[in-house]
């Protein structure tokens, strides 16, 4: 199947699905089509091997011609967070600069230690001896909040603004370093035990603050570009420019991508917004952004629901994965509590900023993008398993929970006193 064929299958289905929860289920659209797609690829294996027909066959096939890892983490991610970053305001991220600094850095590694050990031991009372660098490896991959998923669902509940400030600058940043944590450990289980702390802080150096910089320097660039014309089209071809080309070159020159476009995003909608665009030219850059937003978090949802279809599901592994789900929550919890106590000694925090920061850690895309992108190796298949189970459980439960979660413990006030 061509790539011209693939695009109209995943758009075809992608409206029919968001026609069907539109109209029948009303669920926030991101949930929605991943619920439906998720029942409706169960439904074709369950149907396949009652009928014998080939329908199931052909649409692994489908998705077999489908990159995941490379769809989503060089294809759509850097267009999501740009969309996202352009609207966070800068002085918010500001006042809450230190929260999502810690969070987005001791508690992306303090998690993926803890979730490490946890599923070594869940693992070793199944019975299966996975080796405590691909625990390690799980954790990385599945600790970083994801912000497609996390400024999805945020769109769609009323949160205060502060809690709503702090999740989405973590989720912005921290998969910089759950990204790199991954690398590092990959490369160490790979057979690169040559590896050292030097090395690791390198390495970390070289991708986020490498990142950072080279987002600040293609931000300004395209920012003094913004400024020099005045035509719409000609300016949002600019900021196309800086995502796609942006990104490429990061991937070229090895450093964080991610880090990067949510930079120079933060830049252009703040600074760029501002002083280099007319009234005219912010509406069409919003509209655009807003639509391209929407549709491949649409397609890309449909796309985790549909991936069920190609995971070797074992009922061990079922049951280790219901497992560790609570193991997730526990890590979630004790990485945001050790942070926040500590800034609790010097600034006053909301009493139950630790539960909803917890109950708010979505996991998405990127993480069974990372799981899909370990070799072909024994524990692999448990591992893509696992992370696509608390994929849905974060998504589908947490988040369409986390309203009136939040609502409730924060009282409809903001996340500071």
């Amino acid at each position: 199947m061509g790539l011209f064929e693939l695009l109209s299958f995943l758009i075809t289905v992608t409206a029919l699905l968001s026609y069907a929860n539109y109209r029948y289920l009303r669920l926030p659209t991101t949930i929605g089509l991943m619920l439906i797609s998720l029942a409706m690829s169960l439904g074709l294996g369950l149907v396949s091997s009652y009928t014998g027909n080939q329908l199931h066959e052909q649409a692994v096939d489908i998705l077999k011609n489908i990159d995941f890892n490379k769809t989503v983490l060089h294809g759509m991610l850097s267009f999501m967070l740009f969309a996202g970053a352009l609207h966070v305001n800068i002085n918010d991220i500001s006042e809450q600069k230190w929260m999502i600094s810690l969070l987005a850095s001791v508690g992306v590694i303090i998690s993926t230690l803890v979730v490490g050990m946890l599923s070594r031991f869940i693992f070793s009372l199944a019975g299966m001896d996975v080796p405590l660098i691909y625990c390690m490896l799980f954790g990385a991959l599945i600790s970083p909040t994801d912000p497609i998923a996390v400024l999805a669902i945020l769109k769609s509940i009323g949160v205060p603004k502060g809690l709503e400030t702090t999740i989405t600058g973590e989720s912005l940043f921290n998969d910089g370093v759950g990204v790199v944590m991954f690398l590092v450990l990959l490369e160490i289980a790979s057979g690169g035990h040559h590896i050292g702390p030097a090395q690791v802080w390198t390495l970390f150096l070289k991708e986020a603050v490498g990142g950072a910089a080279f987002g600040l320097a293609a931000g300004y660039l395209c920012y003094l570009m913004l400024k020099s014309v005045d035509d719409y089209q000609t300016e949002i071809l600019l900021t196309l420019a800086l995502v796609s080309g942006g990104y490429a070159l990061c991937d070229a020159i090895h450093v964080s991508g991610p880090i990067a476009i949510v930079v120079a995003g933060l830049l252009i909608g703040n600074r760029g917004r501002i002083l280099a665009m007319s009234q005219r030219t912010r509406s069409h850059l919003d509209a655009f952004y807003e639509l391209m937003d929407n549709i491949l978090n649409a397609v890309l949802f449909v796309l985790m629901g549909m991936e069920v279809l190609v995971l070797n599901v074992t009922l061990k592994v079922f049951f280790v994965g219901l497992a560790l789900i609570p193991c997730l929550l526990f890590a979630r919890m004790f990485s945001v509590g050790l942070p926040v106590g500590v800034l609790r000694l010097f600034k006053p925090t909301h009493p139950h900023v630790v539960k909803i920061l917890t109950w708010a850690a979505l996991r998405g895309g990127i993480s069974i993008a990372l799981a899909l992108s370990i070799p072909r190796v024994t524990w692999r298949d448990p591992i893509v398993t696992i992370t696509y189970m608390a994929v849905v459980f974060s998504i589908v439960v947490q988040g369409l929970t986390l309203g009136k979660f939040a609502g409730r413990l924060a009282g409809g006030a903001d996340l500071e006193r």
